[in-house]
């Protein structure tokens, strides 16, 4: 396991570019089998769970070509189809959770689609069932494979667009079952769809590239299946989970940060939700601009005076992969909040490394913590910890940055995960950190 020493208590200063969005990119990623044609891809981040993928769909016999940082071109125009049931795709699709949306697209253009049982953070229990009851409504048959936690899905004929209620607003599945939509025949309709930014850009791209979807951006699609589809050119939005942890950062260690070209329209509530634990945030054009809270910032209260509560929720609300940097900002706010994470049950359970760094945290629950900010009073105390999660393990990250002395931060591939030069860029800003492998 990699290992980072972070000596904390630095003020930090300049001006950090945000990587291409994560979640995007594991879709719209996927997204290329759809096509024989090239499908040209931009602001690709260099990141772990992405480099995975791209490794999976290389095995798979994609043709992949690197045009510069970050852009790349695929073409899939003769894949290796005998790779999806081979032991090397066993064991390299249960690596990342994001490989289950390579089954859509192959079960839309090849007639099958086979997946190990995915791998990724280990946050509590993240469900299939949206993604294959989608491909079942389309007329795909399913298949599992008990003693090796083997899923597929065959259409030898074809699929056949459907009306479909999703039980949850899934963004994998919905990508899943978009992608699988758009070369089916006929018309599908999916209700309770996802509608993150994410979503959207996948959408957008399969547009640009001859499918017909309209609704995007709401929570009801309508598809209308098309013979085939063609190349295209992609640009990946900046990751606003990224954009959320250096507003944390910048306020944990009062330091003055410009984040640059954010994608303002493509935030949602992440702005105005740091803002209610009293975080400045500026917007100058597409850049934000967090100054130094030398004199800290105090969490708002609701307007009957009842102390704050924030929680997740799917998009328009409030993603949760920020609900972990908002829990390590409100240690060190002048109030109190309650943290209510509802989509995974083990997302909290880092919070015991910040109760021995000295926050004021009582964990409810699996799903709530109360925090009671210490206003800077007393710094956190370093300490020695594990990275368990993607977030988690950047909160922990941005603790130790804002902590008095040296801590040591092990299982550091987890932050590699979806954070890109992480520790390269943190040192550009003034953060005393080293990586040792």
């Amino acid at each position: 396991m990699g290992t980072f020493q972070i000596e904390g208590g630095h003020s930090l200063k300049g001006e950090i570019t945000p990587q291409g969005a994560k979640n995007e990119a594991l879709q719209i990623l996927c997204a290329v089998l759809l096509t024989p044609e090239k499908v040209i891809i931009e602001n690709i981040p260099d990141i772990r769970d992405v480099n995975k993928l791209i490794a999976i769909l290389e095995n798979l016999g994609v043709k992949i070509q690197k045009l510069g940082k970050g852009k790349y071109s695929f073409q899939s125009d003769d894949l290796n189809l005998g790779y999806l049931e081979s032991d090397q795709f066993k064991k390299e699709g249960s690596g990342i959770r994001g490989s289950i949306m390579i089954v859509g697209p192959l079960l839309a253009r090849f007639g099958k689609g086979y997946i190990p049982t995915p791998g990724g953070d280990k946050i509590g229990r993240r469900r299939l069932d949206t993604h294959f009851t989608g491909f079942i409504n389309l007329g795909a048959e399913f298949k599992f494979n008990k003693s090796e936690r083997f899923y597929g899905v065959e259409a030898p004929n074809g699929l056949v667009g459907a009306d479909m209620l999703l039980d949850e607003a899934s963004v994998t599945g919905t990508a899943n079952i978009v992608m699988a939509a758009v070369l089916a025949k006929g018309t599908t309709t999916i209700y309770n769809a996802a509608c993150e930014p994410y979503l959207q850009q996948l959408c957008k791209m399969m547009v640009a590239m001859g499918a017909n979807v309209q609704g995007i951006g709401s929570n009801l699609l309508t598809i209308e299946g098309v013979a085939s589809l063609g190349g295209c050119n992609h640009r990946i939005l900046p990751d606003m989970i990224e954009i959320g942890s250096w507003v944390g950062l910048a306020a944990m260690t009062k330091s003055e940060l410009t984040i640059k070209n954010v994608s303002w329209e493509n935030l949602g509530q992440i702005p105005s939700t740091f803002r209610k634990l009293g975080i400045t945030i500026e917007k100058k054009g597409d850049d934000m601009y967090i100054p130094a809270h030398t004199d800290g910032y105090q969490i708002d209260t609701f307007i009957d005076g009842s102390f704050m509560t924030i929680s997740d929720a799917p998009w328009p609300g409030f993603t949760p992969d920020l609900l972990s940097i908002i829990l390590v900002v409100a240690t060190q706010a002048k109030g109190e909040v309650l943290i209510h994470q509802k989509m995974f049950e083990s997302r909290l359970f880092f919070v015991d490394k910040l109760i021995d760094m000295g926050a004021k945290i009582i964990l409810c629950d699996p799903h709530r913590a109360n925090v009671m900010g210490h206003d800077f009073k007393s710094s956190l105390k370093a300490t020695t910890m594990t990275s368990p999660d993607i977030r988690a393990g950047i909160s922990l990250l941005i603790a130790a940055l804002s902590a008095k002395g040296t801590s040591t931060i092990h299982n550091i591939e987890q932050i590699d995960r979806g954070y890109e030069d992480i520790d390269g860029r943190l040192k550009a800003i003034g953060a005393k950190i080293v990586r040792i492998d």
